[in-house]
């Protein structure tokens, strides 16, 4: 659905974004992850075309951004940097304003559309009535009325509560799952990214550091033995490593079962054993270096 090929920005001379490459298959949920300056936003910019690369091209379901820009972004919806509306006039007057610069969408259409955000009982209130959640429902709204076949969300549960969070977290999976969309977001929130994403990207100072399904499969575990200096006889057995006399790490088709049944025998009593998997916040620290 996405392709990025060598993607480079620059601003006055200050490295933006440089040399990024990375594809999203459809119906994924992919998740970009950075600091402040990493080069999300700029890589945003340039998908929609906002903004025009040093070098390299972004495609979108086989189409150019830079090349052909109307027809890449023709099935395209997005919520990026932060949602304006006219504040005096209803959600519904909002969207029919807004929809009617870009596409051609029924009333029925849009009323579909609205149910689906959960807005249809205040939608005809104006929008200065709207508390911050609802105006992020009235975007994804927005971005959804082109039909798209790819959405970009920037943010999109930014100063949402924990209620708000988790109904747009329930949205972004049932607009994935139902209309088979392919989602791309980019969040400071990484509970939220490690809850609904695929794979992630992660960037540091404008360049890519990691691209791919963060939670490989890692046979770690965490044991607790009466005395783990009797145990560095059995973990050769298993190729086994071990760190801090509380940590095994075994090889990926090695059963943990096999390893507990070797220390018994040993005669090293085992008082608990629990499977480890590391945080994506464990995860993105590693690969910026912090």
């Amino acid at each position: 659905m996405v392709r990025l090929e060598n993607l480079s920005k620059t601003y006055g001379g200050r490295l933006a974004l440089q040399n990024l490459s990375l594809e999203i298959a459809p119906g994924e949920i992919f998740g970009l992850l950075g600091h402040n300056g990493a080069g999300k936003s700029t890589t945003f910019g340039l998908m929609l075309g906002h903004l025009h690369p040093d070098s390299g091209e972004a495609f979108i379901a086989g189409h150019s951004v830079q090349k052909a820009r109307a027809t890449a972004l023709s099935r395209v919806g997005a919520i990026f940097e932060t949602p304006s509306f006219y504040e005096y006039m209803s959600g519904w007057q909002n969207l029919r304003f807004f929809v009617s610069l870009t596409s051609l969408v029924s009333d029925a259409q849009l009323r579909d559309i609205v149910r689906e955000v959960g807005l249809e009982k205040r939608i005809h209130d104006p929008v200065r009535a709207y508390s911050h959640g609802m105006r992020q429902r009235l975007a994804l709204a927005q971005a959804l009325s082109p039909d798209p076949q790819f959405i970009l969300l920037d943010e999109p549960t930014e100063g949402l509560d924990p209620e708000g969070i988790h109904e747009m977290r329930d949205m972004i999976r049932r607009l994935r799952d139902e209309r088979g969309l392919t989602v791309m977001l980019s969040s400071h929130l990484l509970v939220e990214v490690e809850q609904l994403c695929d794979r992630v990207a992660i960037l540091h100072q404008g360049k890519l550091v990691f691209c791919g399904r963060w939670q490989q499969e890692r046979n770690l575990w965490k044991l607790d033995l009466d005395d783990w200096s009797r145990a560095q006889a059995v973990w050769p057995r298993f190729s086994a490593s071990t760190e801090n006399d509380s940590y095994v790490t075994l090889p990926p088709d090695c059963d943990m079962a096999d390893v507990v049944t070797a220390l018994v025998q040993a005669g090293i009593r085992v008082r608990s054993v629990a499977p480890l998997r590391k945080t994506l916040e464990d995860f993105y620290l590693e690969h910026v270096g912090l």
